[in-house]
């Protein structure tokens, strides 16, 4: 049985789909030692290399699907590496022993909020699908004179400049002046087009926060910065939403469910030395 080459890179961890058709075109993917193309398909045996490296390919049966709920601060990238070193999602993240974590799509430098990650390349693919519309709610701050009128149009519809683009929902949540908040939702994760649409309306966005993820949402005790791994029920829900089996097994006992405060650790520290110090002084005096 073959497979396109794509989806067995995605599966074996090493991006989302679209980043592996990203990486084939780019020529960056090689198969049995020929610079694979788009359209490829592998056998089992194959010997994949990435950037010269090999890829372990591991049957979809042998990986324990895992999923990151991650807090988002604003100024962070979502990529995993930035020439100008400026701090990216990953940099937080918790490492995972022989895999590595996928983003559940993007959120721009400015947003915070709410953000998913996964070992599971399919999974990844297929929640940031459109046609499986898995809604996105956010929580905006709008700045100007924000008239009714404003808001029909944004909920019926209006043509961006990569097509028409609407708020499923979108419900006034108070403020004061100029600047006021609505809760809005999206079932599409299109470039910055929560603002685009704003911008529309010659309105602008001076927050924007990421609340919920289909069902998933943004716990008020978890940090910015923090993550914890979400638990069997509820990877199994977003397994579900996009047509892909149950897990049965998870991994989550492994892992502390919450990325420890640096506070907490340096405390920890703290408290080590000085009892390490203590015992020197009681040895000394005997």
């Amino acid at each position: 049985m073959s497979e396109k080459l794509q989806k067995v890179l995605a599966r074996a961890g090493v991006g989302s789909r679209r980043e592996m058709e990203k990486y084939i075109e780019s020529n960056r993917v090689s198969v049995d030692g020929k610079v694979a193309k788009l359209g490829d398909r592998v056998e089992e045996n194959a010997v994949i290399r990435v950037d010269g490296h090999i890829v372990k390919v591991e049957q979809q049966e042998e990986r324990i699907c895992r999923v990151l709920m991650y807090h988002k601060p604003e100024g962070e990238l979502c990529t995993r590496k930035d020439p100008e070193g400026r701090r990216t999602v990953f940099d937080r993240l918790p490492r995972i022993e022989g895999d590595r974590w996928i983003a559940i799509g993007r959120l721009d430098v400015n947003t915070s909020g709410l953000l998913l990650f996964t070992n599971d390349g399919e999974l990844a693919n297929r929640l940031m699908h459109p046609k499986y519309e898995v809604e996105r709610e956010y929580s905006v701050r709008v700045f100007g004179d924000v008239t009714n009128e404003h808001l029909r149009n944004l909920k019926k519809g209006v043509e961006l400049e990569d097509g028409p683009a609407k708020f499923l929902k979108l419900a006034p949540r108070g403020g004061e002046g100029l600047n006021k908040w609505f809760n809005v939702t999206l079932t599409e994760g299109r470039n910055r087009e929560v603002r685009r649409l704003w911008q529309s309306q010659e309105l602008e966005v001076s927050r924007l926060i990421r609340i919920r993820y289909g069902k998933l949402e943004l716990g008020k005790r978890l940090p910015q910065g923090g993550w914890e791994e979400l638990k069997l029920e509820d990877v199994n829900y977003l397994r579900k939403s996009v047509g892909m089996r149950p897990e049965t097994q998870t991994k989550l006992s492994v892992m502390p469910e919450k990325r420890k405060d640096k506070r907490a650790k340096i405390n920890r520290i703290r408290k080590a030395v000085n009892k390490h110090n203590q015992r020197l002084k009681q040895s000394k005096r005997r």
